[in-house]
C-alpha cells in the first residue's frame, strides 16, 4: 500500500492533487450554469443575484470569474515550475558536492598506492 510507510504524510501528498481536482471540477461545472451571464442556469443554483438577472452585469461577472480561474491556474503553474527548477538546482549542487567527495577519496587511494 502506498501510504503504509509511517514517514509518508498522506494529507501532504493529496493536498495539491485535491486542489487541482476541485478547481477543475468548478470549471467543468460551469457547463451546468447554461450560457455564462445569461441568468439562472440548468444546474439548480442561480449563481447569485447578478447572474440571475442576466444581461451585461451577469456576463461581466462571468467573464471576471473565468479570468480569475485562469489567473489562479497560471499562478499555480508558475509556482510549480519554480519549485521544480529549485529542486533541479538543489540536485545539481548535490551532484557537484558528491563529485568532489569522490575525487577526494580517489586522491586518498592514489596517495595510499604511492606510499606502497
Amino acid at each position: 500500500m502506498l501510504f503504509s510507510h509511517p514517514g509518508v504524510n498522506m494529507a501532504r501528498f493529496l493536498r495539491p492533487n485535491v486542489r487541482g481536482f476541485i478547481s477543475s471540477q468548478l470549471r467543468m461545472s460551469s457547463d451546468q450554469l447554461g450560457e455564462l451571464g445569461k441568468g439562472a442556469g440548468k444546474g439548480g443554483g442561480g449563481g447569485g443575484s447578478i447572474r440571475e438577472a442576466g444581461g451585461a452585469m451577469g456576463k461581466k461577472q462571468a467573464a471576471e470569474e473565468e479570468m480569475y480561474f485562469k489567473r489562479k491556474e497560471q499562478e499555480q503553474l508558475a509556482a510549480l515550475k519554480q519549485h521544480h527548477q529549485e529542486e533541479i538546482d538543489h540536485h545539481k549542487k548535490e551532484i557537484e558536492r558528491l563529485q568532489r567527495e569522490i575525487d577526494r577519496h580517489k586522491g586518498k587511494i592514489r596517495k595510499l598506492k604511492h606510499d606502497d
